[in-house]
């Protein structure tokens, strides 16, 4: 099975061109043989999950963004479906409200941060306030454009401290989403996924994919790096995300405590 991470990497320093890439892209591997390397990749992601629990001297955070209809609930349900629920933390961050508006855009993100020993999962995240926020002009562009240098300090020091981020773009193409908004209108037990906000944010589409070109090219580091998935093939994008976090996981060189 080929490895994806160098071939997915947002490269560290360089200027991301997302019209350059193919979210049909496949990268050579067929349907049937991802299948069966994302079950031998969900058995080892459950042995490095209890080794990561067992050391509890360092955490995984994973960073999941894409526009609505781009598979991040999948990716979640069909990567994590081996794993121990117990280790497992799922934040989705929603329009921040309350407690959130009264504070830095960062704070509610820190405290989701999750603990030594566990995996944490971000659904949408901080990146929205470089996204939603510059798309929709809710900060003008001397607010939004430094928090590219907040973003990349704020995640050195949680890498300096032990966790290991991977940021996962889900990278769909405007007729996939259609199709997947078409399909979710057809089926009764979908219908509470679609909003009529989901086709207004449609019009947008160019200036979130700026948005996005911008945010991956800023911050991708080698310690907080950004994988672009070609995520119109579902398959391909769980094998993807799940091979990356197996490596990644691997790397760590886990050790039960003596």
């Amino acid at each position: 099975m080929k490895h994806l991470a160098s071939k997915l990497i947002a490269e560290p320093g360089k200027k991301l061109r997302l019209d350059k890439i193919d979210p049909d892209d496949t990268h050579g591997v067929d349907r049937e043989e991802a299948e069966a390397e994302l079950c031998k990749d969900q058995e080892r992601l459950l042995e490095l999950q209890n080794l990561l629990y067992a050391e509890s001297r360092r955490s995984v955070l994973m960073v999941l963004q894409g526009m609505d209809a781009s598979g991040k609930d999948g990716t979640i349900r069909h990567v994590m479906s081996g794993i121990n629920p117990q280790g497992v933390n799922v934040t989705s961050f929603k329009v921040p409200e309350g407690e959130e508006k009264r504070h830095d855009y960062l704070w509610r993100v820190h405290r989701a941060v999750p603990e030594w020993g566990k995996i944490g999962i971000f659904n949408r995240s901080h990146y929205e306030d470089v996204l939603v926020v510059r798309v929709h002009k809710l900060a003008p562009e001397k607010v939004w454009a430094r928090r590219y240098r907040h973003i990349n300090e704020f995640e050195r020091m949680l890498t300096d401290e032990g966790v290991h981020i991977l940021k996962f773009l889900l990278l769909i193409g405007k007729e996939e989403q259609a199709v997947r908004f078409r399909e979710r209108l057809k089926d009764h037990t979908k219908h509470w996924k679609f909003s009529p906000a989901d086709t207004r944010e449609r019009r947008y589409w160019d200036d979130y994919m700026a948005a996005y070109q911008d945010a991956v090219s800023e911050c991708s580091t080698g310690h907080a790096p950004w994988y672009v998935i070609p995520a119109n093939r579902k398959w391909f994008r769980n094998l993807a995300v799940a091979q990356i976090l197996r490596d990644e996981m691997d790397r760590m060189k886990l050790q039960y405590p003596k």
